[in-house]
């Protein structure tokens, strides 16, 4: 599939890492860096806009050694992406650590996965069918 970008970042396009990865990593854009004092958050422009086809949506995640190594985040993960959105690519970051966190220009820091999805006709209805599970939730299949 091919999708329409404007890179004004400096930094080259976000591209899968290897044949099997499903997301690209994203980077910061930025004129100097930025930290991130424990518990604070903040959007960080990429530098790119993209027009995405109807029907797809661009999911912005954490990039899992960012999470595990530093305690940073993206605080809407997964942040979506609509097809009609044109402005700047942004990552919302949160830092869950103990430590100030700095992000500098061209940082990888998220990653972009392309989904397709499906657009919901509501039908009211007076009952819905019944199922073992029913109105059980927040863990009432158990925990193991």
């Amino acid at each position: 599939m091919k999708i329409k970008i404007i890179n004004k970042s400096g930094h080259k396009l976000p591209h899968y890492e290897t044949l099997a990865s499903a997301g690209m990593d994203l980077r910061a854009d930025l004129e100097s860096p930025i930290t991130l004092k424990p518990l604070e958050r903040a959007i960080f422009p990429t530098g790119l806009f993209v027009e995405l086809p109807v029907g797809y949506e661009a999911q912005v995640r954490p990039r899992s050694g960012l999470a595990a190594k530093k305690g940073i985040t993206v605080l809407n993960a997964p942040g979506t992406i609509d097809a009609d959105y044109r402005g700047n690519v942004g990552v919302i970051l949160v830092n869950l650590s103990n430590e100030d966190f700095t992000v500098e220009n061209g940082e990888r820091i998220a990653q972009m996965v392309i989904a397709k999805h499906e657009r919901a006709e509501w039908e009211e209805v007076e009952t819905l069918s019944d199922t073992d599970r029913g109105e059980g939730g927040f863990g009432s299949t158990g925990t193991k």
